[in-house]
């Protein structure tokens, strides 16, 4: 592997190494789901790290669609993200626009619940995630994205906890494509330790 330029099994290896060691917590645990859970994952610690969101990024990105305008998210956990693979896309020379949804209407000026630089309506979106659960917070990203007319067929995520997201995602006629599941993360911190 050229350390300058990796493969992206050696990214995605790195970055499994990574969640596991910061960003997987195991305990007693209420998910933004409602759900209890022994298992927490927040990302923030890697997208918000250099190396984690190069490796987020560069993963994403090659799962973009070239007929994709832009990449959007639910901010918190998405803003990083959708940072992230913007910029590297344009150091790829691909135009590619970024959106924050936010979770609740501007309370002034225009009252707009997305930022960035709106493409055409028709324009195809990916939308970004970082933990999917139940998929809530994908879909209410989905929900205001296609409402501004958008088409929007898949969400990336980082990884899936395998608690009904995909089978949500399947339902909103949605793609959901995630570089982890929770037990690989859980196995890989269990390998650590």
């Amino acid at each position: 592997m050229n350390p300058l330029n990796p493969s992206s099994d050696g990214i995605k290896e790195n970055l499994l190494t990574l969640l596991a060691q910061k960003a997987y917590r195991f305990g007693d645990f209420s998910l933004a789901s409602g759900k209890k859970s022994s298992h927490y994952v927040n990302c923030k610690p890697v997208s918000l790290s250099g190396p984690g969101l190069l490796s987020i990024s560069s993963l994403f990105l090659k799962q973009i669609n070239e007929r994709d305008s832009g990449v959007a998210g639910l901010t918190l956990g998405a803003d990083p993200l959708v940072s992230g693979v913007v910029i590297l896309a344009a150091q790829s020379g691909i135009d590619l626009n970024g959106l924050i949804v936010r979770k609740e209407p501007k309370g002034h000026g225009t009252g707009a619940w997305l930022e960035g630089p709106l493409p055409p309506k028709g324009s195809v979106i990916t939308v970004l995630e970082d933990v999917v659960t139940t998929g809530g917070s994908s879909l209410k990203a989905v929900e205001q994205l296609r409402n501004q007319g958008y088409l929007v067929k898949q969400v990336l995520a980082i990884v899936d906890r395998e608690e009904g997201g995909l089978d949500a995602m399947t339902k909103a006629d949605l793609e959901l494509n995630s570089l982890f599941f929770l037990k690989e993360i859980v196995e890989r911190a269990n390998s650590l330790q």
